[in-house]
C-alpha cells in the first residue's frame, strides 16, 4: 500500500487531534532517521502506523491479544498499552507491512524493550517528543539528540517510568528491562 493511501486510512480511524499527533511523529521520526542514518522510509511507515489501533474497541483488541498469542501479561495492565502490539497486527494484516523492524517499532512504541533497534528507538522517541507534545521536560528531551540516539532513548524511557510512578501506575516489565538495558550499556557503547 502506498503511503498516501496509508495515511488516509489512518486518518479515518483517528480524531483530528490524534491525527495531528501522528503527523508530528512522522515529521520527527523522519528527521531523527536522517540524523541517525536509519532508512527514512521505514521511519515514515512506522510513524504513520504507530497509533493505527489507538481508538480501536477494547474488547476487539483483547480478542486479538488472545487469538494472536500475544503476551498475556498485557491484559493485566492498562488497556492504553494494547494499541501498540495490536497496531503491529493491524499494520501486518490490513496494511501489508512485512518488515519486522517496522512492525517491532509499532509494537514497542509505548513500552520500549531491551535491545531495541535504532528504528524502534526513533519511533519511541518521536512519539514522546513530537512538536505537539507539551509536558514538563519535553524540551530537555528534544535537546538530547546531539548526544546520540541511545542517550535520547535512555532519558525518554526514564521519563516515562518516572511519570508512571508519579501517577502510582504500574510499569510494564518491558519498560523496566529497557531502562535497565541502557543503564547497563553505559561505558560499553560509544555514542
Amino acid at each position: 500500500m502506498d503511503q498516501s493511501m496509508m495515511i488516509e486510512k489512518v486518518k479515518e480511524r483517528l480524531p483530528e487531534n490524534r491525527y495531528n499527533h501522528v503527523r508530528g511523529v512522522v515529521e520527527t521520526a523522519v528527521a531523527l532517521a536522517e540524523k541517525f542514518n536509519v532508512p527514512a522510509e521505514k521511519a515514515r511507515i512506522a510513524a504513520i502506523l504507530h497509533d493505527v489501533a489507538k481508538f480501536s474497541d477494547r474488547e476487539w483488541m483483547k480478542s486479538i491479544i488472545i487469538s494472536e498469542n500475544m503476551d498475556p501479561l498485557l491484559l493485566e495492565y492498562h488497556a492504553e498499552l494494547w494499541h501498540a502490539p495490536v497496531g503491529a497486527y493491524v499494520a501486518r494484516t490490513e496494511f501489508g507491512v512485512e518488515d519486522e523492524d517496522v512492525l517491532n517499532a509499532v509494537k514497542y512504541h509505548t513500552t520500549g524493550r531491551a535491545g531495541m533497534s535504532d528504528l524502534e528507538k526513533i519511533i519511541y522517541i518521536a512519539d514522546l517528543v513530537e512538536p505537539n507534545r507539551k509536558f514538563t521536560g519535553v524540551e530537555e528531551l528534544r535537546q538530547l539528540q546531539d548526544q546520540g540516539l541511545d542517550v535520547m532513548m535512555e532519558a525518554s524511557i526514564k521519563h516515562t517510568i518516572e511519570f508512571l510512578v508519579s501517577k502510582n501506575q504500574p510499569v510494564y516489565p518491558d519498560s523496566l528491562k529497557c531502562h535497565q538495558y541502557f543503564v547497563q550499556q553505559k561505558g560499553k557503547v560509544k555514542e
